[in-house]
């Protein structure tokens, strides 16, 4: 997970006279909520007596005792994105169902949404829909379990699974907005994206994990929907022989043989991005990107000729996500006069970078400059991930299966201060109906009465964050060091 705190607001209680500093947590590029500082440190006070005590926690910023200056905000934002970036980092920590819950309940009260029952489509890849009567506040796999009992999957085989959103462009191009993670509630988060789908899709990216799938009868109806798909929009390169072939292998109805074909095909079970410029082989080359298979691909085009450059992932040392600034009304001849205000800086696109290993002792940096920059970052640490899970012998379900650790029952406080039993991101109870005991003897109505006053500016402050990237000034790079146990053999 990639964390960042790029901005804070200030907020009022109208009528109250008070305020409080908000800060802006987005995890993966996208806005997910809200939260003071006070929620934060309880959640870290809390965590740290749940932990085993081999469990070191990083240190959380101090409190102060007086009302904070401008700059003292500022300090403690880049304190407190610090704190939570090497809470993301940990390996336990940001698989833990404490940060998933309290995540999950962040997302709900920044998005002020209350706990009902709604039908949600969720679809699959060629377009049928999945009407899922789901909670408003279910994490992401809740939701998609309650979509593949719909069409009678094994939960067994839910771990090869995921929810993503996806987005029709008007050229007909589909284009892969995100994939909902496990702390995310998939009604919410849709609300975020204008004309997204709920779509579902295989989760892994060896198609070695297809040979569990086609087993299944269910499952194998799901793989070939997606290689159907795959192959229609041309995410799967044929040749034109290889296509009437499939095609007649798909009037035949015989499902397995189809994807035994297209499995050895290339760029089988792979994600691909719209076209971006690179600076490989050379500057400014329009490619484009596709990730799977272990590999980072760039598709080049030249009339109706492709070439393909792949870039294997166990050769690339690290890569970061970086944000592309300009000055807001720079003048033409790109100078500003000593006499103008410092201009404000905005943020016009995101650059992907990473250290590929071309040859022994042979390092070399390569850029992709795109909007998706972050969620291509995403699934080259999922890539990542799968890679050290197999070596550790492990099957998907280790991923997907959040560290259940001994804890006593956690209370999430809210910005109004009052306190919510806080239970696993997979409950449906939600901060609306799991109020304290400790609340019940009237101290909860004082806590209402407050939260009435202010609730409406708050919300109409937070309904400005849209789910575009925030960065400041590239302090929120991504730099994930990754396979550094690679030697000469693997070259």
């Amino acid at each position: 997970m990639h964390f960042s705190i790029p901005s804070t607001q200030e907020f009022g209680s109208e009528g109250s006279g008070s305020s409080f500093t908000g800060f802006n947590i987005h995890i993966n590029g996208c806005f997910h909520c809200c939260l003071r500082y006070k929620q934060l440190h309880s959640f870290h006070e809390q965590l740290k007596r749940s932990l085993p005590s081999s469990m070191v926690l990083p240190s959380f910023p101090p409190k102060k005792l007086l009302s904070l200056t401008p700059n003292q905000i500022e300090q403690r934002r880049l304190s407190l994105e610090r704190y939570i970036q090497l809470v993301g980092q940990d390996p336990i920590l940001c698989r833990s169902e404490l940060l998933r819950a309290f995540l999950l309940k962040s997302q709900q009260e920044s998005s002020f949404t209350e706990c009902s029952e709604v039908t949600l489509d969720v679809y699959l890849m060629n377009g049928y829909r999945i009407a899922a009567s789901v909670y408003t506040t279910d994490c992401s796999p809740k939701v998609l379990e309650k979509a593949c009992a719909l069409i009678d999957l094994s939960p067994e085989r839910l771990c090869y699974f995921a929810l993503y959103l996806m987005r029709k462009e008007a050229s007909g191009e589909l284009t892969i907005v995100k994939r909902l993670m496990d702390f995310e509630a998939p009604f919410i988060s849709q609300k975020r994206w204008d004309n997204c789908r709920l779509v579902l899709r295989t989760g892994y990216w060896d198609p070695c994990y297809d040979l569990v799938l086609m087993r299944d009868r269910i499952a194998l109806n799901l793989l070939y929907l997606q290689a159907l798909s795959d192959v229609d929009r041309g995410w799967i390169v044929t040749t034109r022989d290889l296509l009437e072939e499939l095609t007649n292998i798909q009037a035949r109805g015989n499902k397995s043989e189809y994807l035994e074909i297209v499995r050895k095909l290339p760029l089988y079970g792979c994600l691909q991005f719209p076209r971006a410029c690179v600076d490989y082989p050379e500057p400014n080359t329009i490619a484009t990107v596709v990730l799977g298979n272990k590999e980072l691909n760039l598709l080049t085009f030249c009339g109706d000729d492709v070439q393909e450059t792949k870039f294997k992932v166990t050769r690339i040392r690290c890569w970061r996500v970086t944000p592309i600034h300009a000055n807001e009304d720079q003048p033409p001849n790109g100078h500003q006069s000593h006499s103008q205000a410092p201009q404000k800086s905005v943020l016009i696109g995101l650059e992907l970078s990473f250290e590929y290993l071309m040859a022994k002792n042979q390092l070399k940096w390569i850029t992709i400059y795109s909007e998706q920059s972050m969620l291509m970052s995403v699934c080259l640490q999922s890539i990542v991930d799968e890679l050290l899970n197999q070596k550790n012998g492990s099957d998907p379900s280790h991923l997907q299966s959040p560290q259940h650790l001994e804890y006593a029952p956690l209370s999430y406080i809210r910005r109004d201060g009052s306190n919510h039993c806080m239970t696993d991101s997979s409950s449906t109870d939600t901060l609306c109906n799991v109020a304290n005991s400790d609340n019940s003897n009237g101290t909860s109505n004082q806590h209402s009465s407050t939260n009435a006053n202010g609730s409406s500016f708050i919300r109409r402050k937070l309904k400005e964050f849209n789910t575009t990237v925030r960065f400041r000034n590239g302090k929120d790079s991504v730099h994930n060091e990754a396979f550094e146990w690679i030697g000469d053999d693997d070259l």
